[in-house]
This record gives C-alpha cells, sequence and structure tokens, in this order.
C-alpha cells in the first residue's frame, strides 16, 4: 500500500515516526513479513524478532534514532559528528573501526532502544507490557511511602534490547565481544539512572501518605554520561582460547596483565582514526566545509582542530531586520532598521 503511493519503505524506516503518525493498523495492512524483509541492516534474528512483534519494531527505530540524534547532539563539534550513521535507515549503517566511536555509538544506541522500549510499556502503547506493577502496594525503604502509580517497567524494556540490540552479534571475534560489552554499558547507564517520583497525599496539602514510582530519566542526561565514559574508554585486546585460538573475553591492553575492563567502562579494540579526510570504512566524512570557531584555540570546534592544519575560509555575511518596533496611536507599529555584519569560517 505504501509501495503503490510511491514511498518506499526505506524512507519509512528512516524516519519510523512517520510509520506511528499513520498507524499501526497501515503497517499491519503491509503484513508483518514483508515489510521486516524489506528494513536494510537487520540481522537474520532481528527479522524473526521483527515478524513476530511488528508494532515493537516501529518502536525499537524510534529508539535507535533516537541513539543516534543523540550522538550527533554530544559531537556537533568534533570532527567525527556521527552524521554518517543512519543515512540509509537506522538499522543500516554502522562503523566497522573497533574505535571509541564505535563503543559510544554502540551503548547509546542500546540505551536509546531500552529507553524507547520502556516508556511505550508505560504509556501503553505495545501489547505484551504495560507498568511494573510488582511493588505495587509494598512499602519503600524509609520514610514510610509506599509504591503505587505506573512505574516504568525497566526491566522488560532492557530485557527487550538486550535480544533485540545483541542478536546482530553472531560470530565469535574481538569485535563482537566489543560490541556486546558496550551494548550492556549503555543498558546499565540507563537502569543505574532511573528516577523515583513521589505524591503526597492528605488533608490540605499535608503528607500523610505518600505514593511513589520509577519514572524514565531525560536522555539528554544519558547522553552526557556516555560522553563522559567515551572521553575515558579503555583500550582492550582479546584473549583467545587455547584450543580452538577463538576471543573468549577482553583484557586491558597492557603488557603482563589479565585484568578486565569495568562493566561499566565502555571499551575499544583500535585508535580512532584522525577523521579528517572522508573515509567510508572508518565512517568518516572529513571536515572539509565544517564550520568552526576562529577565536578558540585547542578546543573542540575551533579552527586549528576542525580543520586539521588546512586552514578555514572566511565569509562575510550582512543581516538586516526591523528592530526596536513601537506600538503608535493609533494604531500602527514604527520599527527601526537595525543591520548586522557577521563572519563565518569554513574548513578548507
Amino acid at each position: 500500500q505504501f509501495e503503490q503511493q510511491g514511498e518506499s519503505l526505506d524512507h519509512l524506516f528512516k524516519y519510523p515516526s512517520l510509520v506511528t503518525c499513520r498507524g499501526f493498523s497501515s503497517v499491519i495492512a503491509l503484513g508483518a513479513s514483508i515489510i521486516c524483509n524489506k528494513i536494510p541492516g537487520l540481522a537474520p534474528r532481528q527479522r524473526i524478532i521483527c515478524q513476530s512483534r511488528p508494532d515493537a519494531i516501529i518502536v525499537i527505530g524510534e529508539g535507535a534514532q533516537m541513539g543516534i540524534n543523540e550522538c550527533q547532539f554530544q559531537f556537533k563539534q568534533g570532527r567525527w559528528n556521527c552524521s554518517a550513521l543512519g543515512e540509509r535507515t537506522v538499522f543500516g549503517k554502522e562503523l566497522k573501526v573497533g574505535s571509541k566511536e564505535a563503543a559510544f555509538t554502540y551503548a547509546i544506541i542500546a540505551a536509546g532502544v531500552a529507553h524507547a522500549i520502556t516508556a511505550a510499556c508505560t504509556q501503553g502503547n505495545l501489547s505484551e507490557c504495560s507498568c511494573d506493577k510488582e511493588k505495587q502496594g509494598f512499602y519503600g525503604r524509609g520514610d514510610g511511602w509506599k509504591w503505587g502509580g505506573c512505574s516504568a517497567d525497566i526491566r522488560y524494556g532492557l530485557s527487550f534490547s538486550k535480544v533485540f540490540m545483541d542478536a546482530r552479534e553472531i560470530k565469535q571475534s574481538a569485535r563482537t565481544l566489543m560490541n556486546l560489552h558496550n551494548n550492556e554499558v549503555g543498558r546499565k547507564v540507563l537502569e543505574r539512572n532511573m528516577h523515583l517520583e513521589c505524591k503526597c497525599h492528605g488533608v490540605s496539602g499535608s503528607c500523610t501518605t505518600k505514593t511513589c514510582w520509577t519514572t524514565l530519566p531525560k536522555f539528554r542526561e544519558l547522553g552526557y554520561i556516555l560522553k563522559e565514559k567515551y572521553s575515558q574508554a579503555v583500550h582492550v585486546e582479546p584473549v583467545k582460547a587455547s584450543r580452538n585460538k577463538r576471543p573468549t573475553f577482553l583484557k586491558i591492553k597492557k603488557p603482563f596483565s589479565y585484568r578486565k575492563p569495568m562493566d561499566t567502562d565502555l571499551v575499544y579494540i583500535e585508535k580512532s582514526p584522525s577523521y579528517c579526510e572522508p573515509d567510508p570504512v572508518t565512517g568518516s566524512v572529513g571536515t572539509h566545509g565544517r564550520l568552526c570557531n576562529k577565536t578558540l584555540t585547542q578546543h573542540a570546534g575551533s579552527c586549528d582542530l576542525m580543520c586539521c592544519g588546512r586552514g578555514y575560509n572566511t565569509h562575510q555575511y550582512s543581516r538586516v531586520w526591523q528592530c526596536n518596533c513601537k506600538f503608535l496611536w493609533c494604531c500602527y507599529v514604527k520599527c527601526n532598521t537595525c543591520s548586522e555584519r557577521t563572519e563565518v569560517y569554513t574548513c578548507k
């Protein structure tokens, strides 16, 4: 039906909210098997999940896009700014180099999927989950408050994210171990930053009783936390089994050390490229034509760093607008004309 109207499924899943807006009934009309086979980038096990839960795949797409958007926000001043991610669909692009940037990408998207699934459960938008009612009626620790309201079912969201996101990691390799580790870091950051909200009950605003429930954090909070972990990411290497020589676990890359990274550390196996020049293998779009700040020195976004020593071009613009407007009796508005001359700098 969508394709008869001249719209490709690739386009719809690049912008999953379009599918949501047009209603799940339209997705059902397409048929789960048809739509799931049309989505690029899904692993075979993910297609099976898609066919069994077509309502969830829309939410997963929104969560993955939320992760990509947050990545682009966090790195907007960097040479690598996530712009290569999600070019075709939210599932169809990944960084082939096992760098710190790849570590952040996997963590933020895994967190985004878990966040979106949990939110959809709480809002009643998914068929197999709702609020977390396990603790309702029980008293919390201290202060005499009681569990109530609609707690976010974070366990369901984390579990669904794990099953779906980890399903891509089939081969037994160092990169697989790295991806699985970073997926889990993203989910742990979400789990450990859930909020407790409470409401007082009583006469005239008194707090005779208090009910509390758990809510999801703002996704921007998770972005800042994972960006900090990115800056402290740990370089690791695989330890291979003696029999089949396949990687079995990751250890911190130091001589004569077999210490494993912490389960909250982002990890990487390859050093980051410079991202100065376009390179589809590394996911770099280069920095030619990127805006930069001439007044900063050796800071993210500065022309020194952004332009990789190539220099920058200066563009002058004049902007004219109506300003200092006053209402005069009766009945018109009188304004002055203001102008401003600005300079913009772009990398050569």
